[in-house]
């Protein structure tokens, strides 16, 4: 069973497109309903695997939810997926302060992951970003700021990764909390 993996972005990294996953998690299914697979790719870094990630959007034509589940191929500690996420989202443009306090709220969520561990984000209006490892709920940060950044990192135009975002987005659009046209 294939999962979408997130976070762990840098410049000079190439992605390759993954293929045969399986049904949608429960986890996201659990908090979304009906939900469909808009895209899958593989994040390598200077040949490294380092995740393979998938996005899920709501079944519902003008659904405004969406999750991002990573799939690790390599061991991280949280700490580093915060502070990797936190860079990420000052190269996007969010203000250094706000990326920082971010990033340390986001030390205080995210896991260590060995391969095969997951890590899945999903958004839902008005309820904000819940954060899931492994399936099982670890936190929630609430606001659309933080979800259009954190989610920013692979799927806004401005992302240091454009293939791994044109494998995410398929033939679709980004969700509109990202991007309101297609």
């Amino acid at each position: 069973m294939k999962r979408v993996y997130v976070l762990v972005l840098a410049l000079g990294m190439s992605v390759a497109t993954s293929s045969g996953f399986a049904k949608e998690p429960p986890h996201i299914k659990s908090m979304m309903g009906q939900v469909q697979l808009q895209g899958l790719g593989r994040l390598n870094f200077w040949g490294f695997h380092v995740y393979d990630a998938n996005l899920y959007r709501g079944a519902a034509k003008d659904s405004q939810e969406f999750a991002l589940e990573l799939k690790y191929q390599k061991s991280f500690s949280g700490e580093a997926i915060a502070n990797r996420t936190a860079d990420e989202m000052k190269n996007m443009g969010v203000a250094d302060a706000q990326a920082a306090s971010w990033g340390k709220e986001l030390a205080g969520i995210f896991p260590n992951v060995e391969p095969g561990q997951t890590i899945t984000a999903v958004y839902i209006p008005k309820q904000g970003t819940s954060f899931f490892y492994e399936g099982k709920k670890i936190s929630q940060i609430q606001g659309a700021d933080f979800a259009k950044a954190f989610f920013g990192i692979w799927l806004d135009s401005k992302t240091s990764a454009p293939r791994l975002r044109t494998d995410l987005l398929g033939q679709g659009c980004p969700p509109p909390l990202i991007s309101g046209a297609c």
